[in-house]
C-alpha cells in the first residue's frame, strides 16, 4: 500500500492533527540524546506527509526544560497536581473538522497533562478521535481509554503507539494504522 500525499480515504473528510512534542535531551535506549524535533512532531511529520490535514501545534506557555530530569520532574508534579498547564497559542476551531488526531509523547504512563488542557478546551463532542503517541518503554499506555472517559461525546478509536527510538521507521505501521481508519 503506498499513500498518495494530501489525500484521505473519504472525500470531505477535514482532519485536524493536533500535537505536542518537547525537543531537547530525550530519552534513548536508557540513555539520553539531543534532539532538534521531538519524537511525536517527527510522527506527525510523517502522518501529514500521507494525509490532508491542518496542523495545530500544543505549545505550553511556560515552555518544558530542554534538559530531560527538570522535564520528567515537573511533569510528576504536574501529574500529582491534576494540573493543567497553560497553552501558549490560540486554541483551534474544531468546528469544521470530522476527525482529530491527537498526538503527544507518553511520559510517566499517561500524556502529558497539557494536552489534558487541550481536549478539555476544545469542541470534541461528536468528533471522531485518533490517538498517537511515542514512547520511550510503555506503549500506549492507556493514553486511547484515557481519552475514551475524559470526551465521551467522541468516537475515540485504538491509538497508534510508536517507540520513540524506532519513529523514523515506523511507516509501515503507521500507514497501516491510518488505513484501518480511513484515511489513506
Amino acid at each position: 500500500m503506498t499513500p498518495s500525499p494530501g489525500t484521505t480515504a473519504t472525500p470531505g473528510t477535514r482532519v485536524l492533527l493536533a500535537c505536542f512534542s518537547r525537543a531537547g535531551e530525550n530519552y534513548y535506549y536508557g540513555g539520553r540524546r539531543n534532539l532538534d524535533a521531538g519524537n511525536t512532531e517527527v510522527l506527525a511529520g510523517m502522518i501529514s506527509d500521507r494525509i490532508r490535514c491542518d496542523i495545530y501545534t500544543t505549545q505550553a506557555a511556560e515552555p518544558y526544560p530542554d534538559a530531560y530530569d527538570p522535564t520528567v520532574d515537573r511533569n510528576v508534579e504536574e501529574q500529582q497536581d491534576d494540573a493543567r498547564p497553560a497553552i501558549a497559542n490560540p486554541l483551534p476551531d474544531t468546528a469544521g473538522y470530522d476527525i482529530v488526531l491527537l498526538g503527544s509523547p507518553v511520559w510517566n504512563m499517561r500524556a502529558p497533562m497539557i494536552m489534558s488542557t487541550l481536549i478539555e478546551s476544545v469542541g470534541l463532542t461528536g468528533k471522531t478521535i485518533l490517538p498517537f503517541v511515542t514512547y520511550a518503554v510503555s506503549g500506549m499506555s492507556g493514553i486511547d481509554d484515557h481519552y475514551r472517559d475524559a470526551l465521551p461525546g467522541s468516537n475515540v478509536r485504538d491509538g497508534l503507539a510508536v517507540r520513540g527510538e524506532t519513529v523514523t521507521q515506523a511507516a509501515s505501521g503507521l500507514d497501516e494504522w491510518l488505513y484501518t481508519n480511513d484515511l489513506i
